[in-house]
C-alpha cells in the first residue's frame, strides 16, 4: 500500500487563563516560553514540521490571535491558516480542516494528524516514530487513532481510555472513553493496565473523519453544508460547542490507540511546570531572577524584577507585569475562578 499523502493541523485556540498574570488576551499561552526557551507554538512547530511540509500545515485559531502566533512561530509562516469566526471547541474546528484538506488535496487517502499547541513532548524523535505508526493504522485499517500514554499519577483532569483487543503490537481498540475522573477512579485507572491518558494527538483519514461525523454525531454533520457552499463563518455561527473527543471519538467503534512510547503532558497550569520543567533537588522550578530558600516542590517565575520564596512547600509564586500571584500547586488550576472575582483592572480582559 502506497504512503498517504500527510496533513498536520495545530490547535492554537484560547488565552490560557490559568496561566494569569503571564497569559493574557495580548499574550496567551501558546507564545510564552513554559516549557523551554521557546513559545509553545514555536515548540510545536518543530514537531508538525517533522511530520509534514510546511505547505501541509494548517494552523487553526481564533481570528484575533493568528499574527501573535505566526510572530511567535515564524517557521510556520506559509502554512494554512483557518481561524474559527465563533469558538466552538475542536469537534468544529477539526472537522472544518479534514473539509479542507479532503478539497485542497490530491488524494482521497489524505491523513491528517492533530496536534495540540499546548502539550509537553520528549524526545520529538520517538514521537514522531509513534506517529508513523498512528499514520500507518489510519490508513491501513481506516480507523480513528489517537495516542495513548500510561498514567504516571491519578490526574483527574485528563481524560481516560479503556482498552480492548490488539490489532498489531503496540496498538489496541478503545472500548470506552472516561472524563476527568474522580480521584478514586482515577487511583484505580493507574493500578490498572487497561487505561491509557488520552493526549489528544490524534490521526485520520480526513474522509473518514468526516464520515464518522456524519455517522455518529449529526449536531456536527449538518452545518457542513455551508463549507460546501463555501461559508465558514456560518459554518461555525450554526456548528455545536463540542470536542472531538465527546462529539465523535466516544460515539465511535472505530477507534484505534497507539501507546506513546514518549514523555507526555499537558501544560494546562502553572503546576504542570513542576512536572515538566528542569527542577533543582527540592523539586523547585525557578524561572528568571528567582530564588526558594528552604523551599520544596515550589516554582517561582520571576518575569520582572527578583522574586524571593521562604519555606514554602507545593506553592506557586509568579511575577508578571507588575502583579504578584501566590497560590498552591493544587489551586493553580482553579485561577477562572479567581479571576472571576477579581476586577477587571488586575483580571485584564482575561476570562
Amino acid at each position: 500500500m502506497s504512503e498517504p499523502e500527510r496533513w498536520v493541523t495545530i490547535l492554537a485556540g484560547g488565552i490560557g487563563a490559568r496561566f494569569w498574570p503571564l497569559s493574557t488576551p495580548r499574550r496567551p499561552k501558546q507564545v510564552l516560553p513554559l516549557v523551554t526557551a521557546e513559545p509553545l507554538i514555536a515548540d510545536t512547530a518543530k514537531r508538525a514540521l517533522a511530520i509534514a511540509p510546511l505547505e501541509r500545515v494548517v494552523l487553526l485559531s481564533g481570528r484575533e490571535l493568528t499574527a501573535t502566533l505566526l510572530e511567535a512561530a515564524p517557521a510556520l509562516r506559509g502554512a494554512l491558516v483557518l481561524d474559527e469566526s465563533t469558538p466552538r471547541g475542536t469537534g468544529p474546528a477539526l472537522a472544518r480542516a479534514a473539509w479542507e484538506i479532503l478539497r485542497r488535496s490530491a488524494s482521497a487517502d489524505a491523513v491528517m494528524v492533530s496536534l495540540h499547541a499546548d502539550h509537553f513532548v520528549r524526545p520529538v524523535e520517538t514521537f514522531v516514530k509513534n506517529v508513523e505508526t498512528a499514520i500507518a493504522v489510519a490508513h491501513r485499517h481506516r480507523m480513528l487513532v489517537t495516542i495513548g500514554a500510561r498514567p504516571t499519577r491519578p490526574e483527574t483532569g485528563f481524560g481516560y481510555m479503556e482498552l480492548d483487543e490488539e490489532l498489531r503490537p503496540g496498538v489496541r481498540r478503545a472500548t470506552r472513553f472516561v472524563e476527568k475522573p474522580d480521584m478514586l477512579t482515577a487511583t484505580r485507572f493507574v493500578a490498572s493496565d487497561r487505561f491509557l491518558w488520552n493526549t489528544g494527538i490524534f490521526a485520520w483519514r480526513a474522509q473518514d473523519l468526516l464520515e464518522e461525523a456524519r455517522a455518529v454525531a449529526p449536531e456536527l454533520a449538518r452545518p457542513l453544508v455551508h463549507l460546501e457552499a463555501g461559508d465558514p463563518d456560518r459554518f461555525f455561527k450554526e456548528a455545536p460547542a463540542l470536542s472531538i473527543d465527546e462529539g465523535v471519538l466516544e460515539r465511535s467503534r472505530r477507534v484505534a490507540v497507539v501507546f506513546a512510547g514518549f514523555e507526555w503532558d499537558d501544560v494546562g497550569s502553572w503546576a504542570a511546570l513542576l512536572r515538566v520543567r528542569e527542577r533543582s533537588a527540592e523539586g523547585n522550578a525557578l524561572v528568571g531572577d528567582a530564588h526558594a530558600v528552604d523551599c520544596k516542590y515550589t516554582l517561582v517565575w520571576a518575569e520582572d524584577g527578583a522574586v524571593v520564596a521562604y519555606g514554602m512547600e507545593h506553592c506557586v509564586v509568579v511575577r508578571a507585569g507588575n502583579l504578584t500571584l501566590v497560590t498552591t500547586r493544587e489551586r493553580a488550576a482553579d485561577l477562572k475562578k479567581l479571576l472571576a472575582r477579581l476586577p477587571q483592572s488586575l483580571a485584564g480582559g482575561v476570562e
